[in-house]
Formats: C-alpha cells, structure tokens, sequence
C-alpha cells in the first residue's frame, strides 16, 4: 500500500512539473544499496497495468545502487539504468533526510524516468515512461527492497 502511494505521489509531483528544474538538495550523502525486485507494473499494449511478481519474472534486482548528493545541486545515481546515469541530465533533484527524489526526460521529451527510494525503508520505486507523446505511452514501474552497504 505504502509502494502505491509512493507512485501516487511521484506522478504528481513529477508529470505536473515536467517542464520545470526542481532542485532541492538538503545534505550530502554517499550511499549504497543493494536492491531485490519485488514486483514490477507493466502498462503497454499488451498490459493494462498488470503486476508480475518478482519471481514470475526473469529479472534480478540491483546489485550495486550508488546515490551521491552534494549541497546545493550535484546528484548523481549509478546502477539503477544508463539514463538515469547522466546526472547533468537530471531534471529533478531532491535529497533529504528521508528520502531521495529524482527524475529525468530526454531532449524530445518522448522518454522519462523517475524514481524515489525512502531511505529509512529502502523501499525503491522506478518507473520508465515510453511514448510520452503518443497515446498509447507505455509504463514500467518496478518496486525494490533495498538494504544499504
């Protein structure tokens, strides 16, 4: 229920400022997790939503997730996907004492992913948005349990 209302409360705050840099960075951190798949959401042609448990899927989790944040505007994110990588191309960027907020949309704006991971937890939820601009976008959204090292 938790994971749902992460997910609600990304989609308002990420799709409603699309267009906007929101940068909120409160400490500086240096952290590493390592992440299971609990269960990913698809949403395609295929798919309406449907969930798929981690272990009906070939897929496993991340074995290394790296966030570093530096005060005011540095952050950077490795392991999770080469996108999200790129931290120059970090549209939004929020880091505080609970959780770590961030997401990024490619230059044609037809391609998006986010995340939020609530640190204390380590509950983790990414999502890929595909097709932005077509009616027929596709969603991943993929919810991890991560344990920090």
């Amino acid at each position: 229920m938790i994971k749902y209302l992460f997910y609600i409360f990304l989609s308002l705050l990420f799709f409603n400022s699309t267009l906007a840099k929101d940068i909120d960075i409160q400490e500086d951190i240096n952290l590493s997790f390592v992440c299971d798949l609990e269960k990913k959401i698809l949403k395609n042609s295929e798919y309406n939503y449907q969930t798929f448990l981690a272990k009906d899927l070939n897929i496993k989790g991340l074995d290394k997730l790296k966030i570093e944040s530096l005060k005011p505007d540095t952050l950077s994110i490795n392991g999770l996907s080469l996108f999200l990588s790129k931290s120059e191309k970090l549209n939004v960027k929020v880091v505080s004492k609970d959780i770590v907020l961030f997401k990024s949309i490619d230059e044609a704006r037809n391609y998006s992913e986010s995340a939020i991971i609530d640190r204390k937890s380590g509950e983790l939820m990414h999502e890929i948005t595909r097709n932005i601009k077509s009616e027929n976008s596709e969603k991943d959204i993929s919810f991890y349990t991560c344990i920090k090292q």
